[in-house]
């Protein structure tokens, strides 16, 4: 029987835990799940270095997920952290290392954009149930953004690509609201990156987005009282009623948005520039529709560690 295994994942805005065991049938029974808002990228697309801030957010929030995996009796032989976007651009990264080591005994992992992708699409895959292929599962960071194209659940293209919500905001988006001239400046900037990505997004006959941009602007789409995963996950976005809801979000001012009940408080000042990535990929993709799935690249590095188990 495979051990109970966790996985943390540590982008540019948010450190995200993930807790399961093995379901008997090559999936996972979510235990516990856990997010916190870090914003361990503050800066470092300006500098080049962690803000000291950044760490100390980043750092509590490893000590409480230390507690949570004694707790729940994971086994750091059975626990994968995994940093990406921030982690890969930052010139001490050591600090960072040597914190994440000494607090959870395990060593952070800086991955490749592309095992990143691999690992978001084997996770989103897993939740959405049965669908039309090809597929084109879209996870939008805080410094990257990553499409993997599949179908019956073999990868026919991926790539990470240098567009984040915390990359754009800092580096083009920076007006409350954000002027006409910076929109057009991002949409510029964003149809480049996509039009060199070389994933044909078009080829698309479904859409699944994960992470905090898609799930934020489901919930947003929903007016939900407040976020509701059990609601967000599945939800459909039609393309006519998506790219108005994008328009709307980049053009309110961060305290309009602080203001959605839904909305995390630290989402708040980076979520237009990720629906700025969002509107410019509905233009482009061959699918109708937008589904977003709370499954993401933690539940594909759950079920690779299961899977190492079974053998």
């Amino acid at each position: 029987m495979s051990e109970r295994c966790a996985a943390i994942d540590c982008g540019t805005n948010s450190i995200r835990l993930l807790v399961a065991d093995d379901d008997g049938a090559g999936g996972l029974v979510q235990v516990d799940r856990r997010l916190e808002m870090v914003r361990l990228g503050q800066g470092v697309d300006a500098t080049g270095e962690f803000h000291p801030d950044a760490l100390q957010r980043t750092f509590a929030a490893c000590e409480m997920y230390a507690d949570l995996l004694r707790e729940h009796g994971v086994d750091p032989a059975h626990t994968r952290f995994v940093a990406t976007s921030a982690a890969r651009d930052a010139g001490n990264a050591e600090e960072f290392f040597a914190g994440v080591r000494e607090r959870l005994g395990v060593d952070a992992e800086i991955i490749t954009g592309s095992e990143e992708a691999v690992l978001s699409f084997t996770g989103a895959v897993s939740g959405i149930g049965e669908h039309p292929d090809p597929v084109l599962v879209v996870d939008i960071g805080g410094g990257s953004t990553e499409l993997v194209l599949g179908e019956e659940r073999r990868i026919l293209a991926a790539t990470s690509i240098d567009i984040g919500s915390v990359r754009l905001r800092e580096r083009l988006l920076k007006g409350d609201p954000p002027s006409q001239d910076e929109i057009r400046a991002t949409v510029e900037h964003v149809d480049a990156m996509l039009g060199s990505s070389g994933v044909a997004v078009e080829r698309a006959r479904t859409w699944v987005g994960v992470a905090g941009t898609m799930t934020t602007l489901a919930a947003v789409h929903q007016e939900l009282p407040a976020y509701d995963p059990a609601k967000v996950h599945g939800a459909v976005i039609p393309r006519e009623e998506l790219v108005p809801l994008c328009e709307s979000v980049v053009a309110r001012t961060v305290g309009e948005l602080r203001d959605i009940p839904s909305m995390h408080p630290m989402r708040a000042d980076v979520i237009s520039a990720g629906a700025v990535i969002v509107q410019r990929l509905a233009e482009r993709i061959g699918a109708d529709a937008l589904t977003v799935s709370e499954t993401d690249i933690l539940d594909g590095i759950v079920l690779q560690l299961l899977e190492r188990d079974r053998r």
